[in-house]
């Protein structure tokens, strides 16, 4: 598999959707994990991330203008001990309660399947990180229609272990703009990650369609003490 410049994935992608980057920095020494949001209607773009507790949850920028919570508020970050996850909607909760009972990341999400967004059937993409004891892994799921027929779901789990320095797995919902929106295909794309968090943030945000950008969360996990950074960028501000 190539490595890709996530710039480039980025910048030539009016509408990727949210998505979600998991890897390891240039020196080794940090987990990385980043997510984004977009929007195309009034509702969709009228939000921001805020910080909660460890993680993070979305919140209307405006409450008057919020007409349907149900699909945009949600808490996309939690932490449960050494595991940090990163998700696209509630099942970050399901994911949570789940590990905490002892079940697998991929037992939590059996329960779960795209989101009821018909005609897009939105997939649902989730990822873990696992830094522990000098130690790091980390995995992404989606959940997706057969081909937007919703009568069946399908569901792909993604694990890497030990992965390499200066690269990450990048994963989002859709593969361009469309109507209905065409779901994500294929295997999470290998990418290129450098620089310190700010750095990595701003090729982020710069490089998302300024129209359609929403919001973006950035975290760098220290592997070895398990200490983390956070960067947060709305464009409502």
């Amino acid at each position: 598999m190539n490595k890709l410049s996530l710039e480039e994935e980025l910048s030539n992608n009016a509408y990727p959707g949210r998505g979600i980057v998991i890897g390891k920095n240039a020196d080794g020494t940090k987990a990385v994990a980043a997510y984004f949001i977009m929007g195309r209607s009034v509702n969709s773009r009228n939000r921001i991330f805020v910080e909660e507790g460890q993680g993070i949850r979305t919140e209307a920028f405006d409450p008057s203008k919020l007409s349907d919570p149900s699909l945009i508020i949600y808490a996309p970050v939690r932490v449960l001990g050494n595991k940090t996850i990163v998700t696209n909607g509630d099942q970050t909760d399901t994911i949570y309660e789940g590990m905490d009972r002892q079940m697998t990341f991929e037992q939590s999400l059996r329960t779960r399947e795209f989101e009821p967004d018909s005609p897009n059937y939105t997939p649902r993409i989730s990822g873990i990180l696992h830094v522990e004891n000098d130690s790091y892994n980390y995995a992404l799921s989606i959940l997706k229609s057969n081909n937007g027929n919703p009568e069946s779901c399908h569901r792909y789990t993604f694990a890497y272990e030990n992965p390499a320095a200066g690269e990450g797995h990048f994963i989002h919902t859709y593969m361009h703009d469309g109507d209905p929106l065409p779901s994500f295909e294929g295997e999470p794309k290998l990418v290129a990650i450098d620089g310190d968090i700010d750095r990595f943030t701003d090729k982020i945000w710069n490089s998302l369609n300024e129209e359609n950008k929403v919001s973006l969360f950035v975290r760098y996990i220290d592997i070895p003490s398990g200490t983390c950074e956070t960067r947060i960028v709305n464009k409502n501000q």
